[in-house]
């Protein structure tokens, strides 16, 4: 059995990292892809555990909350990777408003914790966030806003399940000529 303790403690020092690196704004989005399953060591959608999405979320979410970040929760692919999110949100960005409810076999574990934690939890088809984690290999990149940059976590692993993380940048368009707005490369953007 995985440590419940230890994954909380690798998930807040691997969001400390993601949040320093991707200097986010209030208002913008972190998506969290997570296979519970992968987190216990087992093959993606073979063993959700709603005990290792809520001890997950039990760091992730009131840190976004603190922070003014919207979090966005990826679903499995039965449920095409759709988000919850916050109604707030899809209001914000103008998404469109998707109707499913997320359960452990469809949807995952961690979006089905999410549905229930949110204040007011909305499912949205696609969304263009600004930073991600990615645990167990979900795929989170369909997410992201162009241009993903990695982001290197302090340890590759969250229980057994691998680990990714990523910020957003501007695009730099032009060439050798071309001036940059210093350390634009490093924000997010404009939302």
């Amino acid at each position: 059995m995985v440590d419940l303790k230890d994954i909380q403690k690798k998930i807040g020092a691997a969001l400390e990292v993601l949040l320093e690196q991707a200097a986010m704004q209030e208002g913008d989005i972190l998506i969290l892809g997570c296979s519970s399953s992968e987190v216990l060591g087992k093959k993606i959608g073979s063993a959700s555990s709603l005990e290792v999405a809520e001890h997950l979320l039990d760091v992730i979410y009131p840190e976004t909350q603190k922070e003014g970040i919207f979090l966005a929760v990826q679903c499995c692919e039965h449920l095409n990777r759709a988000l919850v999110v916050e109604e707030e949100c899809a209001w914000l960005y103008d998404l469109e408003i998707v109707n499913a409810i997320p359960h452990p076999d469809a949807g995952g574990a961690t979006a089905t914790m999410a549905l229930k934690r949110f204040q007011n939890p909305v499912l949205v088809e696609s969304i263009q966030g600004h930073a991600g984690i990615d645990i167990g290999d979900t795929f989170i990149g369909m997410h992201l806003r162009p241009v993903a940059v990695p982001v290197r976590p302090p340890s590759f692993k969250i229980g057994e399940g691998h680990l990714t993380m990523a910020r957003t940048r501007p695009r730099l368009i032009g060439g050798k000529r071309t001036k940059y707005n210093e350390g634009s490369a490093g924000k997010t953007g404009e939302k």
